[in-house]
């Protein structure tokens, strides 16, 4: 009995995924949510985990292509692979083809030997015509689509240089586009003959990025044709023992691919098929101490790039125990890749070994680090090596680019500011902060008290709950709070969904779980859509306020400014005034003035105010 695997939904809005990469191949044995290969997305790439346990029967969609949501990628079922009898069958008949010339050479009854001999040409023919004609011309390498809304993606760096030997899947470069910066494998094995795209060239989605095999290249296949040598030299000794009837069958255009072999003879190399093995897969991992000193300063200006990876980095890591906030990535930026986390686990087996790497790696990080005198928390994303040098801009820095400057021609913004006493939230923070980390598991900032108190305000104001679409104006039945997350790639906002039904415990859950899933690019299609209003937190650097640019299509988005204690003048219970110590705050509040008015903003923003010097949060 088989089962089909079909394209989940990934997303309200996405209706097709590209395959990226298979994890299994057909004839595999997977277990039930063991992930069978990647999908990529406009807005994530994930993994598709099998739904019932079995073998790989079939893989019915291809790397590279795109197919809609409900569509069959591949068939499960119980038993072998059709696939592995095929081969079963190819290799039964090679000795029989072997065994041929020889009778034919000891007797003279050849029609009763043609037929058996006739067969395996023809079915060794195509098989010989496809090596030959990949040898020769070599295997294209194409940008594959790396999600919906994706058309281009930029060659940031190459992993492999002109003559280097390449396994398959093996890393060939790196591309970024607005949504991804990731690795693009090598289809086949072979030697990576020319380098057709260079290094910050930006490309269409499927042109040719480089040729693997070809002259001076090879690929798998070839490692089956010096079996099939001694049948040419065979054949042609066959006409002195034959009539000239069987001259054509031994010397046919079909056999003569294969006096290309010697082209391939360097190639046949059995270790093709042992890196199949495991043990040849070990290999390079041997030489990586070597490479690890050379690795040491990209590493090192990567900053908290390890916060960006790809699923598949992350698995490798879970499955090899490593924790890759301990990582220094080779990537762009910084970014951690699949051969540092197989450095990393080399390195965790063999401590001995990897003891003076391991101890390079820290001396090297302070280097790019942020100067002396910078406080903790408030150093650059952007690496101290980058000082006096100049790059093009990454595609998510160009679309975030064009959003803000579409959202201030689109919108007429204004930005009012009021002051806040954050004492009382401050107090009920400080004596529930050590219970709550014990118990939730989180940090209790006072993000959540702010975000409370705004899903509450605009539950009273509707008006500022809405979004402009053509000429109408949508007042939201729900506070899905977009909640702006500052990382290494950009600026992004997940949502809380439906916030005005959490208290601070679960607003605090909430945001601390969109904003780890964003930093570790496992956040979903889903989770970055749907907001109705959004917080932006620039206080946290300690900014007093800022103006924030609206998260179109939204009519206002609320920036919080940093804490601070200072003197001011409060009214006492007897109705006097005196100075104290309190902890203020300013709230910002941008908002699209077309359907928005002032005095909408200042009695939303009165609201807010309110409700936080009420303080009344103890529950």
């Amino acid at each position: 009995m088989s089962e089909r695997v079909a394209m989940p939904a990934l997303g309200e809005s996405v209706t097709e995924g590209t395959v990226t990469r298979w994890l299994k191949n057909v004839g595999d044995t997977v277990e039930v949510d063991e992930p069978l290969l990647e999908v990529s997305t406009d807005k994530v790439d994930t993994e598709i985990p099998s739904p019932v346990a079995g073998t790989i029967q079939e893989i019915l969609v291809e790397e590279d292509e795109t197919v809609e949501v409900g569509a069959d990628l591949a068939v499960i079922g119980d038993g072998d692979a059709p696939a592995s009898s095929d081969s079963g069958d190819d290799s039964a008949q090679e000795p029989a083809a072997e065994e041929s010339p020889a009778e034919e050479s000891a007797t003279e009854e050849a029609p009763a030997e043609e037929p058996a001999t006739e067969e395996p040409v023809e079915q060794e023919a195509p098989a010989a015509e496809a090596s030959s004609s990949g040898d020769g011309e070599g295997t294209t390498v194409a940008m594959p689509a790396l999600g919906e809304s994706v058309t281009e993606g930029t060659v940031s760096r190459w992993l492999k240089a002109e003559g280097d030997t390449v396994e398959v899947d093996e890393p060939l470069l790196e591309v970024s586009t607005d949504k991804v910066d990731t690795e693009i494998p090598s289809p086949v094995a072979g030697t990576l003959t020319k380098i057709l795209v260079q290094e910050d060239e930006t490309v269409e989605v499927g042109a040719d990025l480089a040729i693997v095999g070809g002259s001076g290249g090879g690929s798998a296949p070839a490692a089956e044709e010096p079996k099939e040598e001694p049948k040419a030299e065979e054949a042609k000794e066959e006409p002195k023992a034959e009539a000239p009837k069987e001259e054509p069958k031994a010397e046919a255009p079909k056999e003569e691919p294969k006096a290309e072999a010697p082209k391939e003879e360097p190639k046949q190399e059995a270790p093709k098929e042992e890196p199949k093995a495991e043990a040849p897969k070990e290999e390079p991992k041997q030489e990586a101490p070597k490479e690890a000193p050379k690795q040491e300063a990209p590493a090192a200006s990567g900053g908290d790039a390890a916060a960006y990876v790809t699923p598949l980095v992350r698995k490798l890591a879970a499955d090899n125990g490593i924790d890759l906030s301990q990582v220094d990535g080779t990537g762009i930026g910084g970014r951690i890749r699949k051969q540092d986390v197989l450095d990393a686990a080399k390195a965790k087996n063999q401590p001995q070994e990897a003891a003076a790497p391991a101890a390079a790696a820290p001396a090297a990080a302070p280097a790019a680090a942020a100067p002396a005198g910078v406080p903790a928390g408030l150093e650059s994303n952007v690496p101290q090596s980058k000082r006096g040098t100049r790059e093009k801009m990454s595609r998510l820095r160009k679309v975030i680019a064009e959003r803000m400057v579409e959202s201030l021609r689109v919108s007429a913004q204004l930005t009012t500011v009021v002051e806040v006493d954050m004492t009382k939230v401050a107090r009920v923070r400080d004596a529930a902060k050590a219970d709550f980390a014990q118990r939730e598991g989180t940090k209790l900032s006072f993000l959540p008290f702010i975000a409370q108190a705004t899903a509450e305000a605009l539950k009273a104001h509707p008006g500022i709950n809405a979004s402009v679409e053509g000429d109408e104006i949508v007042y939201h039945g729900q506070e899905n709070l977009s909640i702006a997350v500052d990382t290494e790639r950009g600026l992004l906002t997940p949502v809380v969904k439906n916030a005005g039904d959490l208290n601070v415990a679960g607003l605090a859950r909430a945001i601390a779980d969109v904003a780890d899933r964003t930093r570790n690019n496992k956040i979903t299609p889903d989770d970055l859509s749907g907001g109705t209003f959004t917080i932006t937190n620039t206080g946290s650097r300690g900014a007093l306020f800022d103006t924030p640019i609206l998260n179109q299509p939204q009519v206002a988005m609320l920036g919080t400014g940093a804490i601070v204690r200072r003197p001011v003048v409060i009214t006492t219970d007897d109705g006097g005034e005196t100075l104290a110590i309190r902890s203020m705050m300013y709230l910002a509040l941008t908002y699209d003035h077309r359907v928005v008015d002032g005095a909408d903003a200042a009695r939303f923003l009165g609201t807010v105010k309110a409700r936080l010097e009420e303080g009344r949060f103890e529950a």
